[in-house]
């Protein structure tokens, strides 16, 4: 019995020894792919987001960014509400050096940030950009932590460290897409002044775009309406309310119009066809069959009177 329990001893004591040193390799492992990027990351976390959507927090979890603490300053470009100047292309020496950190934290809850007590001597602002993540895409200005850091490496000229982290995200890749346009502008400036101007040009020009789009947008509401032009036609032109045809005889031809979805005029002719009573009359042709049977019936009674006159005229003679 006693060299059992030591056997289950034995048994539990070395079923114990993986489980420390997975964990322990697990740490090693986060370190080894800290140590192991081009740049560094820093984030202050004040706990405004759902740490399920925060993308700050899966880069922690992924051992790819350092969490700061409330009055420890970071020495790289820090994406920050509180900058002075725009991140541009002239920062890149300071990012190549010492990185990027970012400010985790909810945009309607800034005036609980102590801003004195973090960031660094170079705070930077970033300019107007979409949000492609899933809860703002589309969006501008709202961009999340990965997206921030990565809009500030794409603008120094670093695209490549941009996607080394975003692709850790199904969505990731989408905001260089999505940004491609700007993120080319704001790479050809230089300082944060010229930052400044591509920006209100590029604003200047969607306010453009939209106003031009709404004007067109009404312009086609009018050609709904029809040609107005075409209004007010000549008295002798009768008008079809159920199937909006209009006919004009011309040397026997038949010409149909007809309006299209816009409401223009598409002229059509038809071929001429001649068609004969049973005494030999020309009839005119007509898509009404009403008014068909009236002129037959005319004409016979027309030829009935013929007849009858003849007749008259025989018994007199």
């Amino acid at each position: 019995m006693g060299k059992g329990k030591n056997k289950v001893s034995t048994e539990e004591r070395s079923s114990h020894k993986p489980k420390s040193h997975s964990k322990h390799r697990h740490q090693e492992t986060r370190q080894h792919v800290i140590s192991d990027l081009p740049f560094k990351l820093g984030m202050w976390d004040f706990d405004h987001c759902d740490p399920k959507r925060c993308s700050g927090k899966k880069l922690e979890r992924l051992g790819l960014i350092k969490n700061l603490r409330i009055g420890q300053k970071f020495q790289g470009v820090v994406v920050s509400p509180n900058g002075k100047g725009f991140v541009c292309p002239n920062d890149l020496s300071i990012v190549e050096q010492n990185g990027a950190a970012v400010v985790e934290c909810s945009w309607a809850r800034l005036d609980e940030i102590p801003f004195k007590k973090i960031g660094g001597r170079y705070e930077r602002l970033l300019p107007y950009l979409f949000a492609a993540n899933p809860v703002n895409y589309g969006r501008p200005w709202r961009l999340n932590c990965v997206e921030a850091l990565a809009a500030c490496f794409a603008i120094v000229g670093k695209t490549e460290w941009a996607e080394m982290i975003l692709e850790k995200f199904s969505w990731g890749l989408t905001f260089l897409d999505v940004n491609k346009e700007l993120l080319e502008i704001y790479q050809s400036c230089t300082d944060s002044e010229s930052i400044e101007k591509a920006q209100s040009r590029y604003i200047e020009e969607v306010e453009k775009e939209r106003a031009e789009r709404k004007e067109m947008a009404q312009g086609q509401d009018l050609w709904m309406l029809g040609n107005v032009n075409r209004k007010n036609l000549d008295t002798d032109e009768e008008e079809s309310e159920e199937d909006g045809e209009e006919e004009h005889d011309d040397d026997s031809i038949k010409k149909v119009v007809k309006y299209d979805n816009l409401g223009n005029i598409i002229e059509e002719e038809a071929e001429e066809v001649n068609r004969y009573d049973k005494l030999g009359n020309l009839i005119e042709n007509t898509d009404n069959e009403e008014e068909e049977e009236e002129e037959e019936e005319a004409e016979e009674d027309s030829s009935l009177d013929a007849v009858r006159e003849q007749v008259n005229s025989l018994k007199v003679s």
